[in-house]
């Protein structure tokens, strides 16, 4: 009898082990969706070119918005900012010797010229008037009157060509050759401005805060104008992509959220936002119903947003998800 017992015991041990693993295979497993992290890129490169003098950061190195990368040689623009800047100083002395007008020694000669022809035109006209009454008189002839006449205007319109001199020496510089000289001058300083950026452009400088993601040159490089010389990733402004059968849509829409795992992250749990959702170009080959007289499940890329920071979150972690979750995503 202990031996039928111990028996049936052992019989009903094993068949609890039967249902147990049966009950274990026949539970819901989830189905995982994997995802990516990725994060903005921001290329960095010169806009001028010529050869690279310095390359002060290294991969991985964290950077701030305005923080000197890299230093380019550019020999040509320093000798177009000399160029520049001589011809700033050469319209500036135009300009100077335009607002000064004629010299001090110049004005005075002037004067003493307009004031001689006007003593000359003064006397002219009193010999004209002298023997005008002669004339008058009987005592000269006409042709003595009339040569004073003669000379009477002659030295009249000399002294008033010399007053015009001498006002043209006073304001010698006319207003449309002020104008003239200026607008050159604004010209030459221009020029100057821009050779300054093209040398301030020798200095590339961090646009945003970032991390060094690759660095593309070395001092003694030679590189053309817009060629890369270092990527920044921006840590910040990491977002997860997901491709998704259209099948497993039904939940999805923008606004809801999502649940995944980061196994970079020792599984922890990080909430997302869904943000973007689109078709792919191509029909995706994951399932095709098409010998069920179906159609074939297109994909779509998702992208989401960490609801909140999370510390440690880069670019090229995965994201797990279960489809049970992304079929309640939109509650």
């Amino acid at each position: 009898m202990p031996i039928e017992r111990r028996s049936l015991m052992a019989v009903a041990v094993v068949a609890v082990l039967v249902a147990l693993l049966a009950l274990w295979a026949l539970w819901p497993r989830p189905t995982w969706v994997q995802g990516q992290i990725e994060a903005t890129q921001v290329r960095v490169s010169a806009k001028v070119a010529g050869r690279v003098e310095s390359v002060s950061i290294r991969e991985g190195e964290v950077v701030q918005a305005g923080q000197e990368l890299a230093r380019m040689a550019t020999p040509e623009i320093h000798a177009r900012a000399r160029q520049a800047d001589a011809a700033v100083a050469a319209a500036q002395a135009q300009a100077d010797k335009a607002r000064i007008g004629a010299r001090e020694e110049q004005v005075l000669i002037s004067r003493a010229q307009w004031q001689a022809a006007e003593q000359q035109a003064q006397l002219a006209a009193t010999t004209h008037g002298r023997l005008q009454r002669l004339f008058e008189d009987g005592v000269v002839p006409a042709q003595t009157r009339d040569e004073a006449a003669a000379a009477a205007r002659a030295t009249r319109a000399q002294a008033d060509a010399a007053r015009e001199a001498y006002r043209m020496t006073e304001d010698a510089t006319r207003p449309e050759d002020m104008r003239a000289v200026d607008a050159q001058l604004d010209q030459a300083r221009g020029g100057r401005e821009e050779v300054q950026v093209a040398l301030d452009e020798g200095r590339v400088l961090a646009p945003v805060d970032g991390e060094v993601a690759t660095r593309a040159v070395e001092p003694g490089e030679v590189v053309a104008a817009g060629a890369p010389l270092l990527t920044l990733v921006r840590l910040d402004d990491a977002w997860l992509v997901l491709n998704l059968r259209e099948d497993l849509l039904a939940g999805v829409r923008i606004g809801g959220g999502l649940v995944g795992q980061v196994p970079a992250l020792g599984g922890r749990e990080v909430s997302f936002v869904i943000d973007y959702i689109a078709p792919q170009a191509d029909f995706a080959t994951w399932r095709s119903t098409r010998d069920l007289g179906g159609f074939d499940l297109r994909t779509f890329e998702v992208r989401a947003r960490p609801a909140a920071a999370v510390e440690g979150l880069r670019p090229g972690m995965s994201v797990l998800l279960d489809e049970r979750t992304l079929r309640r995503s939109g509650d």
